[in-house]
């Protein structure tokens, strides 16, 4: 993760953490590991949890989008987790875009979410030949 300018300093822990638990307490408990970008201030930026090969989560700050810091999350969960699988919300068109940019293609579609809530996901899964390219 060296390629982050010296602005930013990735910092990287488990979820028992307590300090990161306030993020998203429930959210937290379904994944084994919890990757965060701190500002200079040690105040997080950005974080994606992964449970096995599946991104379970990723958000950035709406203050911090567009500075390449999912993409930089993600392309480390790939390359040092294994990441390869993902849920998204079928109304994030602007998630759906991004994974499909990383080389993520939808495999299968639900009308209900994981918590059986009437909001339609799709499963992806990271297509090989396109990260190559």
């Amino acid at each position: 993760m060296g390629r982050f300018s010296k602005k930013y300093s990735p910092f990287f822990i488990k979820r028992r953490n307590r300090k990161y638990q306030g993020i998203c307490p429930h959210a937290l408990k379904k994944v084994s590991h919890l990757v965060i970008i701190e500002n200079i201030d040690k105040t997080p930026i950005a974080f994606m949890g992964i449970e096995g090969n599946k991104l379970e989560m990723l958000f950035i700050k709406n203050s911090e989008r567009k500075k390449g810091f999912g993409k930089k999350l993600l392309t480390y969960g790939i390359t040092h987790y294994g990441v390869n699988e993902l849920v998204v919300n079928e109304e994030n068109p602007t998630a759906i875009k991004f994974y499909e940019h990383m080389g993520f293609k939808t495999y299968q579609r639900k009308e209900l979410d994981e918590q059986n809530n009437p909001y339609p996901i799709l499963y992806m899964r990271l297509e090989i030949e396109k990260l190559k390219k």
